[in-house]
């Protein structure tokens, strides 16, 4: 469940080809031997159900070495693939609030960024919906700076709906590290972010906060047409 998947939209399939072009065209540009280090890596384990994990984007040698000497010993540590991105993976918080101190911590320590994610300790219920595509006004746009609550959808469109409820407003359709995502939210401030994201992983479904200002957005309102 954790395992990258390919997902593809009958009716996005085009406009998603497009989008991800945009976002790996600086990868392209900036190739370097960190690539070739991130291929030999394994891919991060998930986190437990109900457990927060941290992964701390260091791609380089210097940065990981940089990170290991600002942690103390007794936080476990493994460097592993997570999407494009090479990570540090720190597990065992069973709070959000550990998991966020210890992203500030390491940001103002090291200059690194940090994404949480969260497994669920339920399924999200099946909807009854048919399954049709999310449609929307297209204007793709890379976000600015900030904080975004991503869903996995699993190739099931129909809990774009489903999401909808949970956050009490509208849900976008993005592009994050080559992969298509739900957009529960996205904002400024950060508190508000990790509320989002724990009330989404309470009611079952797969979310994860990263830095916004790496998410594509392809449609900023998805709804599902109506039988």
């Amino acid at each position: 469940m954790y395992k990258p998947v390919v997902l593809q939209l009958p009716i996005l399939r085009n406009t998603l080809r497009s989008s991800f072009i945009l976002a790996i065209a600086p990868l392209i540009a900036g190739i370097n031997p960190a690539f070739a280090q991130q291929q030999n890596l394994p891919v991060c384990q998930p986190p437990n159900p109900g457990e927060y994990l941290l992964l701390i984007i260091s791609p380089s040698t210097n940065s990981q070495k940089q990170l290991r000497r600002a942690l103390p010993p007794e936080l476990k540590t493994t460097t592993c693939r997570y999407l494009n991105d090479t990570v540090t993976r720190i597990g065992g918080f069973k709070k959000i609030d550990d998991a966020n101190r210890w992203a500030r911590y390491v940001n103002s320590i090291v200059g690194l960024s940090a994404i949480i994610t969260t497994r669920p300790t339920a399924v999200a219920s099946t909807p009854t919906a048919n399954n049709k595509t999310p449609t929307a006004n297209y204007k793709p746009q890379r976000l600015g700076s900030g904080f975004a609550v991503l869903v996995d959808y699993f190739n099931r469109p129909e809990l774009a709906n489903q999401v909808k409820q949970v956050v009490g407003g509208d849900v976008g359709f993005v592009a994050y590290g080559q992969r298509p995502y739900l957009l529960a939210t996205y904002t400024t401030n950060q508190k508000d972010a990790y509320k989002i994201l724990q009330k989404l992983s309470e009611k079952g479904f797969f979310a994860v906060i990263v830095d916004s200002s790496k998410v594509m957005l392809l449609r900023s309102v998805v709804n599902l047409p109506s039988n």
